[in-house]
């Protein structure tokens, strides 16, 4: 039996394939890769408000679908129009998987082999610098008569796939069988490209098609960790635009997963990825400050952190600083009422029960409270020190070192295991300084305890 060819096209209201989508048109052309055999083509109502943005993109609004039928009520008819046909789809995975979720609202499970005429493009008509549908349509000469409707883009699609499977029908085929392993790859990543990948830990990379960064993740196997992001059907819609917008990979290696972590963090502070969400806000940074009142006492009060402010210490909430600041209270007999933990117009309830010396209520001086206040700043001071960390390199003759400044990292290098680097602070010196983030400070703490202790240097 011949093999035929579905091609299809949606538009949708702006949702998401998890929760329906919202389909407002749908357009299927039957093909044998030598002409049309058949066409069908619908507005759906998407049970929801069609946002002005899409309206101004297609020219679907709200009067024109509100008699049309829901995706239920054509379900049926839509699958039987699928069924035991090849799934072609400019960008496929966009269009396959709206219809597959919208089918299985209805209780019909859909499956079926799937091409996607972006990478055939880019097989069969290598070298252009975008293969979006506009663009390679204008290079070979196709004409769409209704773009961002789904019969034009379907129609326009159909004449690409037949001087595609024209020019080269073992391309089409080849790409069938189990498309050479190649089914997860994203529309505009070839095979040489994710090949090229390192089985090795580092920081990675996706750049859009002009090259700008937008996503920035880290992984102890880049290759497979590429591949672990599009495997499957990817569910949302910020992962299928990822999908969609990814057109080229870089990444650097760090030999180990600390320094993987610690480059993240900064990388995507530093470039503000689109579609990177877990690390990227803005720090309310959070700070225990130190100030001299009237009387000559040594003051302590917990308060956002301003760059014109110097901190004893700094925490990402208000909670942590607090306990932080009370454990000193308790260790350093220091006053709560002095510490901005109690508020009282006369002496702090723990002078009342006998816990305080009184500072907050002359019965002890300046001078002797501040012994204490210096003690504990000094304890501080030597915990915030400057440490490099020697770990792992990314090859048996090199380590790295990674430089911390009070608890936040602040650079990194990698030398010769072989050659003599000098002090800890001939190594400060020849290390690139990066700027600090406080977020930092818990990825140290999270992989203090792996650490060997012999690997940690202090930089007097």
């Amino acid at each position: 039996m011949k093999q035929e060819f579905a091609i299809v096209d949606i538009e949708t209201a702006g949702g998401n394939p998890g929760d329906g989508g919202g389909i407002t048109e749908v357009a299927i052309i039957v093909h044998d890769g030598f002409e049309i055999l058949d066409s069908y083509q619908t507005l759906i109502n998407p049970e929801r408000n069609i946002p002005g943005f899409i309206t101004g993109l297609t020219g679907i609004d709200a009067s024109m679908v509100e008699n049309a039928p829901t995706f239920a009520e054509v379900a049926e008819e839509i699958f039987s129009i699928l069924e035991h046909r090849v799934f072609i789809a400019h960008n496929v995975n966009f269009d396959y998987t709206f219809i597959q979720k919208s089918l299985e609202k209805s209780n019909i499970h859909f499956k079926a082999p799937k091409l996607c005429t972006v990478r055939l493009s880019r097989k069969v008509f290598p070298g252009y610098k975008s293969y979006g549908l506009g663009r390679i349509c204008e290079h070979l000469d196709i004409q769409i008569s209704s773009r961002h409707r789904a019969y034009g883009d379907a129609a326009a699609t159909a004449l690409l796939f037949e001087k595609i499977y024209e020019k080269d029908p073992e391309a089409v085929f080849g790409m069938m069988k189990g498309n050479n392993g190649e089914a997860f790859l994203p529309p505009n990543i070839n095979k040489d490209q994710f090949l090229a990948l390192p089985e090795k830990t580092g920081v990675y990379y996706f750049h859009n098609v002009n090259g700008q960064v937008i996503y920035v993740g880290k992984a102890l196997n880049i290759k497979s960790r590429f591949k672990g992001h599009f495997s499957g059907n990817s569910k949302g819609r910020d992962k299928l635009n990822l999908k969609n917008e990814i057109h080229d990979i870089t990444w650097e290696l760090t030999g180990n997963e600390f320094l993987a972590y610690l480059l993240e963090l900064h990388e995507i502070k530093r470039l503000w990825p689109k579609y990177n969400k877990s690390q990227k806000f803005i720090s309310n940074t959070w700070g225990i400050i130190q100030y001299e009142d009237g009387a000559g006492f040594i003051r302590f009060q917990i308060s956002k952190v301003k760059t014109s402010q110097a901190c004893v210490r700094q925490f990402e909430n208000h909670a942590e600083a607090w306990k932080f600041l009370l454990e000193a209270v308790e260790n350093h007999e220091l006053c709560p009422k002095l510490c901005g933990i109690q508020k009282s117009n006369d002496a702090c309830y723990d002078y009342q029960i006998q816990q305080c010396k009184g500072a907050c209520c002359g019965q002890e001086s300046p001078e002797e409270y501040n012994k204490r206040i210096f003690e504990f700043l000094d304890k501080l001071s030597n915990e915030d020190g400057t440490i490099i960390i020697k770990e792992k390199g990314r090859t048996p003759l090199e380590e790295s070192a990674l430089l911390f400044e009070k608890g936040m990292f602040i650079g990194y290098s990698f030398i010769d295991k072989n050659e003599d680097i000098g002090s800890p602070e001939t190594l400060f010196d020849n290390i690139p300084k990066l700027k600090p983030y406080q977020e930092s400070k818990y990825i140290l703490r999270s992989f203090l305890p792996k650490l060997n202790f012999k690997n940690i240097f202090l930089v007097k």
